[in-house]
């Protein structure tokens, strides 16, 4: 086990007991520090107190909504949120993505996949590590600092959740390679895709109106219709679609 994931500290925001004492025993016996939280403002609390290294956030919570929690958090955070939810319908997925969370589980939920998608997506924070050299990718006045995780647009600092980042930086790799939803979500996600391309789409939605002049006739990802994105070498150009 890596001392990096021994080290992580994970929040769980959860109003069903049952599932959160599962959750956090599972949590626990992968090296994580766990803390739970029953309600929406003591998680809350918890967040800002804590600063966790990732948020597992139920949605229908008493109090504080989780969608309220993750607006709060995202205008201050981009840790990590995957969403844990009854809610199935494919709208709520998406509007959860829309909120900025990085991935969304509905219920009931197995503690494995949890786990596994934990593991996944501070794994995606991690992929810096062991690198002896800066690598910085350049395209017109978007600036990628692959090393640092960082990412600038006319020198100014964007802030990217970690899905957002990695679909970019997997994007900007290889300028003008075309890439199928299914492909990106699994070099994006790590997991099995399961077969919903919209929810690439929402990231990617969101990334566009943190680097993009123009979100609705982007100049960097270019929509290819019917099969998926790719990274313009020649900004300005028109869409695909």
């Amino acid at each position: 086990m890596e001392n990096t994931e021994q080290k992580s500290k994970i929040l769980i925001i959860e109003d069903e007991t049952g599932l959160l004492n599962v959750l956090q025993a599972y949590l626990q016996q992968e090296g994580y520090a766990v803390v739970g939280k029953r309600d929406g403002q003591a998680g809350l609390d918890a967040f800002h107190r804590e600063s966790p290294d990732l948020l597992l956030l139920d949605l229908m919570l008493p109090g504080i909504t989780g969608e309220d929690i993750a607006r709060q958090v995202r205008r201050q955070s981009n840790v990590p949120i995957i969403m844990l939810t009854a809610k199935g319908a494919e709208e709520e997925k998406l509007t959860g993505l829309g909120l900025g969370a990085d991935d969304y589980l509905v219920k009931p939920v197995s503690p494995r996949e949890v786990v596994a998608r934990v593991k996944t997506v501070l794994r995606r924070l991690e992929t810096s590590a062991g690198r002896v050299q800066q690598s910085i990718i350049e395209y017109d006045q978007l600036t990628i600092d692959t090393w640092a995780h960082k990412v600038y647009l006319q020198e100014q600092e964007v802030e990217l959740t970690p899905t957002e980042y990695q679909i970019l930086e997997s994007l900007a790799f290889y300028p003008g390679q075309v890439f199928p939803r299914e492909k990106l979500a699994s070099q994006v996600f790590g997991y099995l895709w399961e077969g919903e391309p919209r929810t690439i789409d929402a990231h990617v939605k969101n990334l566009r109106r943190k680097i993009e002049p123009d979100p609705k006739n982007p100049s960097y990802i270019k929509t290819v219709f019917g099969v998926g994105y790719r990274f313009d070498l020649k900004p300005g150009g028109n869409e695909e679609e």
